[in-house]
């Protein structure tokens, strides 16, 4: 694993700086360029390096349902970005990148559209008047006509919730946020809190008042985590499920403020694991997502779909639980 220090000499900062900006240190003031380059630089270490490199003449666009602020805020599709980057200078395919613009995409010659995010039905159809060719990362907006790349959130949660469970926990909380296309078209469903509500309602644990819901975004985890002290105080749910690892690490600095042991008297699971997750106190427990293979994926998909392959395909990514000093 790289080191704070490794991550300082790359990004030309202190070591003091990129602590607490990996820390989501709120009270830090340094610019948005500097922290991008800081989570550019701990995601790309994360990565194993490809060295094959090959010659095409394909020309595609990433198209990102966040604009470049809000992907500051939400690692997760900036790791897969970054592993659609990668592949695609391995793969020596032009790539240009398109922040919540779908508009600015009208005039580019584009053979193909890699589109990483959520997108309504009206997204999608002028997204597929467009280019030829159409890939989706982490949604699946029509399984018989587009390619998706996915990751089978409700097989995590119930990851999340047997590990739980079988390590003794009866009083489970969930930490959450819900999300609405970008047009306002309409809410999104929520897999995570879904399947949190049917798996603890079937093992008869499921207490509604243990849900706590916002945004995610490491802010509203550490709300949402000092609103459920509150008003829990010793009914404190000894273990929660936070829905992505920003949500986690707000929750970690709000527990550690309050002196709440983590994680002999609070376990703590998030999902992602993005490359901040490990440099928190204590380190987060989570689900890995392999975002780097979603990214080359979603490449790899839309090339065979250039070189003529006409059924749709439905590619899950696997995930795995990572058990760290959040969690026993």
């Amino acid at each position: 694993m790289a080191t704070i220090k490794d991550i300082a000499e790359k990004a030309g900062v202190s070591i003091a700086t990129v602590s607490r900006v990996l820390n989501y240190d709120a009270s830090l003031s340094v610019s948005d360029d500097t922290k991008k380059r800081i989570f550019e630089i701990a995601e790309a270490l994360s990565y194993k390096k490809r060295s094959s490199k090959k010659s095409s003449s394909a020309r595609i666009g990433i198209l990102l349902w966040y604009t470049e602020k809000e992907e500051l805020n939400d690692l997760y599709y900036m790791s897969i970005r970054l592993g659609i980057e990668q592949r695609c200078e391995q793969q020596g395919i032009q790539v240009v990148n398109f922040y919540n613009s779908i508009e600015s995409m009208k005039q580019e010659d584009l053979q193909g559209i890699i589109a990483v995010g959520k997108f309504s039905t009206t997204q999608v159809d002028e997204l597929s008047k467009m280019a030829e060719h159409l890939v989706f990362v982490d949604s699946n907006p029509n399984e018989d006509v587009y390619d998706a790349v996915v990751i089978d959130f409700e097989k995590a949660t119930r990851t999340v919730l047997k590990h739980f469970i079988q390590s003794g926990h009866t009083n489970i909380g969930y930490l959450g946020g819900r999300e609405e296309y970008k047009d306002h078209s309409a809410e999104i469903e929520e897999i995570r809190e879904k399947t949190f509500k049917t798996y603890l309602n079937e093992a008869n644990l499921l207490d509604e008042s243990n849900l706590y819901i916002g945004q995610f975004t490491v802010d509203d985890g550490y709300r949402l985590m000092k609103q459920a002290i509150e008003e829990k105080g010793e009914a404190l749910p000894t273990a929660f499920f936070a829905a992505n690892d920003l949500i986690a690490i707000g929750a970690l600095r709000a527990l550690n403020e309050e002196k709440v042991d983590v994680p002999n008297r609070v376990s703590l699971i998030g999902v992602n694991d993005i490359s901040v997750s490990k440099y928190v106190f204590p380190p987060l427990s989570t689900v890995k997502v392999h975002t780097e293979v979603m990214g080359e994926t979603a490449v790899d998909t839309i090339l065979e779909r250039i070189a003529g392959r006409q059924i749709a395909k439905k590619i899950f990514i696997t995930t795995n639980l990572m058990i760290r000093g959040s969690s026993k």
